[in-house]
């Protein structure tokens, strides 16, 4: 997870690098989808909201030389042993304009309390044709307004609406009632990704039972 206007996750930086370690099938399900999207290539991938670093060896895997950035001091010492790294807000990030082939933000767009805006400040950093992955939990099948206590069954009720931070979440041990979360929804997401001046290429999803918890795409600056 990633950067907020305030270090949200300072306080639990050293259990979410346990948790995110042993994420299992969950964070295979990440690394696969990452990897799919992302695809090969060389010079810098920036890890906007690189929390631990958990997701660097992904884009190194496929030839990327991962940067991370991210607000949360806690969170950067442990990642700065998988990647170079820089205390960072993610909306102001420290790159020059049109300088990068490749970005992406993993498992952080409920993180942050404007998500058009980090959006806006990626496709500013981008050089043109650089390519970036969104990954995130699917904003139609996770969030305070979704029940997923049955494994086979999701039931969503009206707070899909409901675009303020919440700590509300039928998992009493997870992420979201410790830090809280932004939800975005679907059409904000899309429409904010085409109004930042990237172009949709792929969309992917994928989750267990048949029922996605996670949504991705890459995206192109043309």
């Amino acid at each position: 997870m990633g950067a907020t206007s305030t270090p949200a996750y300072d306080a639990h930086a050293d259990w979410y690098e346990d948790f995110i370690s042993a994420g299992g099938d969950y964070l295979r399900r990440v690394h696969g989808t990452l990897a799919d999207l992302l695809g090969p290539g060389e010079g810098t991938c920036l890890d906007v909201c690189c929390g631990t670093g958990a997701h660097a060896a992904v884009p190194s895997s496929l030839g990327w030389t991962p940067v991370g950035m991210d607000l949360s001091g806690g969170q950067l010492r442990h990642a700065a042993g998988r990647l170079p790294v820089a205390r960072v807000d993610a909306t102001e990030l420290a790159v020059a304009g049109a300088s990068l082939p490749a970005a992406m933000c993993v498992l952080s767009s409920t993180d942050v309390p404007d998500y058009p805006a980090v959006l806006r400040e990626v496709a500013r950093v981008l050089r043109p044709g650089g390519r970036f992955v969104h990954l995130g939990v699917h904003p139609c099948f996770v969030g305070a307004f979704a029940d997923r206590s049955q494994r086979r069954s999701v039931v969503v009720d009206e707070r899909y609406a409901d675009r303020s931070r919440s700590f509300a979440s039928w998992n009493t041990s997870g992420v979201r009632v410790r830090v809280g979360a932004w939800h975005v929804p679907l059409a904000d997401l899309l429409n904010a990704t085409v109004t930042a001046g990237l172009r949709l290429v792929r969309i992917a999803e994928a989750g267990p039972d048949g029922v996605p918890d996670l949504l991705g795409f890459l995206a192109v600056k043309d």
